[in-house]
């Protein structure tokens, strides 16, 4: 944490997507790590997977898979890639990206930008049997069949994917949270199910914070049995009071400012689901202690992405360390026991 406190101020001096650019291709040139071997109660098996820890990489860092080796070594049990599309495409108009230091938070309107599930085969084939790398897939912006364009992917990347996660709710390619509604839901996922291969992997869905009541229920109710797990959730278009200048920037926002509604729709979920569907929690978390109320609220696993922006590269092996003291000073022997056990 020191040495990155010292690099932050001439990282924060580059515009954000050209950091983001930089961090990459350093990671690329850095030496392969072998992950450290958690303790026993980190462990925990979801989806039919084994989990080393729950702590996870976020889609939106690694698009085009590039470095999910590295990001494993770094102490993430599983890192999630993309999302990918069918078709390469560039994404929004820059600038897209911004930090609001003060917030301690992102806006992005990304747009989907990466190189295409084609190009991302091969880097994907080399990384095989190194650790949990789920795939995130969503449709290009004109598509004239956005379904079409899932099941295109479900088929063409789940022969190398641990997991598939189907990505509707990012707030960045317009209509897309349109296929949150019930209607178009059932027929998506009914399309994703019909692509997939019989050695299929799991398929989870990653959801909006940014739903009513009623939303909620009715993508609980259709998950369960189509789905493996909700990853709830993803960037808000919501607009909580903010310090910074960036904060008139139209996109998701992520990080700080999204932990309390995320943590809410989170036991949201937990309750409509009944318990039943595995839950992935993503967003505002930076902590130990934020992943720990979030595993108590109902995720299994969790995520990180802007967290890092301002914690550093060591935060997945610190949040680690942390959940691992405050469960067996809760007197949990896994991350199995705790889940759910503020909202049950």
């Amino acid at each position: 944490m020191a040495f990155y406190s010292f690099l932050r101020p001439f990282i924060f001096a580059l515009d954000a997507e050209r950091a983001h650019r930089l961090s990459l291709k350093a990671l690329q040139l850095s030496p392969l790590r072998g992950a450290r071997s958690p303790h026993p109660v980190l462990a925990s098996r979801v989806a039919g997977l084994d989990f080393p820890n729950p702590v996870g990489l976020a889609a939106g860092y690694d698009k085009d898979a590039e470095v999910p080796v590295q990001m494993l070594g770094m102490g993430f049990g599983f890192v999630e890639v993309g999302t990918l599309t069918p078709l390469p495409q560039s994404g929004n108009p820059q600038p897209r990206l911004f930090r609001l230091v003060e917030d301690r938070a992102v806006i992005n309107r990304m747009g989907f930008n990466n190189g295409g599930q084609e190009a991302a085969l091969a880097r994907l084939a080399h990384a095989q049997g190194r650790g949990i790398i789920g795939i995130n897939i969503g449709a290009n912006k004109d598509a004239v069949d956005r379904i079409a364009d899932y099941a295109q992917g479900a088929a063409r990347m789940a022969p190398l994917a641990s997991y598939l996660t189907v990505n509707i709710s990012s707030p960045n390619t317009p209509g897309l949270r349109a296929l949150q509604d019930e209607a178009a839901l059932r027929d998506l996922l009914a399309a994703v199910r019909q692509a997939l291969p019989k050695q299929a992997p799991p398929v989870f869905l990653k959801v909006a914070p940014d739903l009513d009541p009623a939303d909620i229920e009715a993508i609980a109710r259709l998950s369960i049995g189509q789905v493996d797990a909700l990853i709830v959730s993803n960037t808000t278009i919501s607009r909580p009071k903010l310090a910074s200048r960036y904060a008139v920037e139209t996109g998701g926002l992520s990080g700080a400012p999204l932990c309390v509604l995320a943590q809410e729709r989170m036991a949201d979920f937990w309750r409509a689901t009944g318990g039943q569907l595995p839950l992935i929690g993503a967003g505002g978390i930076a902590s130990a202690e934020q992943a720990y109320a979030r595993i108590r609220a109902g995720a299994s696993l969790i995520q990180l992405y802007s967290a890092l922006v301002y914690e550093g590269p060591a935060l997945a092996r610190r949040i680690n360390k942390g959940l691992e003291k405050l469960l067996l000073r809760d007197g949990f022997s896994t991350i199995a026991d705790a889940v759910g056990v503020d909202v049950r």
